[in-house]
């Protein structure tokens, strides 16, 4: 699952040290600006932003891609900095059709919606008692696109991303959609630790009864008389 390209950085400097990566899979919700660069060699920020249930994904300008555009240019770094001033000053670039081949050498993107992310979760665990959380059922989804367009079936490793329990509401409405989502996300997690049986971690179970450290909040227009 990516959203500012970092996990998938460090696996391809990993490649870079001698791992054997056959092909790097970036997965995306439904902010997929990602997939539509490593499909097309342009990246455009132009488009509508999606608040989606796997939020940690929820970015149109992937920082750590920068990085990864140095080495795939054989570190041309003025080439790359003409593509960083043209996505700040027009919203977009594009690598040209050499750069767009040699990542499509290394990467396979994919997206999938919040409709199909909740799918995933549900189909995951009733198949094989795994439960996963928003961000990793994207990372499943589009792992399955791949081997469908690819009938690639070299093993593969899923950077899981955070225990379901962060992402109650979501998960448990995926498991047990009969069950009406209550506004209490302590009521959530023991509801979902009764559907699935799977241990509520320590950390979020002892936060229930806590005194709540931090309620102030200001509007947006206040925040710099605030500051």
């Amino acid at each position: 699952p990516t959203g500012n390209f970092g996990n998938i950085l460090a696996a391809y400097y990993a490649k870079q040290m001698g791992l054997p990566v056959n092909k790097f899979i970036c997965a995306s919700n439904s902010n997929d600006v990602l997939t539509e660069f490593i499909n097309t060699g342009v990246y455009n920020k132009n488009r509508d932003f999606y608040t989606t249930t796997s939020p940690s994904m929820d970015i149109l300008v992937s920082s750590n891609l920068e990085r990864f555009l140095y080495h795939i240019t054989d570190s041309d770094d003025r080439l790359v900095k003409e593509w960083m001033t043209s996505l700040k000053q027009n919203g977009n670039y594009d690598v040209g059709c050499d750069i767009r081949e040699k990542i499509g050498m290394l990467f396979y993107g994919g997206s999938c919606d919040d409709s199909a992310t909740k799918t995933t979760i549900a189909e995951l665990y009733k198949e094989d008692n795994y439960l996963c959380d928003t961000h990793t059922a994207v990372a499943i989804n589009v792992y399955n696109q791949y081997v469908s367009d690819t009938n690639d079936k070299t093993p593969c490793i899923l950077a899981s991303t955070a225990s379901p329990y962060k992402f109650c509401k979501t998960v448990l409405s995926a498991c047990a959609p009969e069950i009406e989502a209550d506004s209490d996300e302590f009521a959530m997690t023991e509801l979902l630790n009764k559907v699935t049986d799977v241990k509520i971690p320590q950390p979020i179970a002892e936060l229930k009864g806590k005194e709540k450290r931090f309620d102030n909040s200001i509007e947006k227009s206040d925040m710099a008389d605030f500051i």
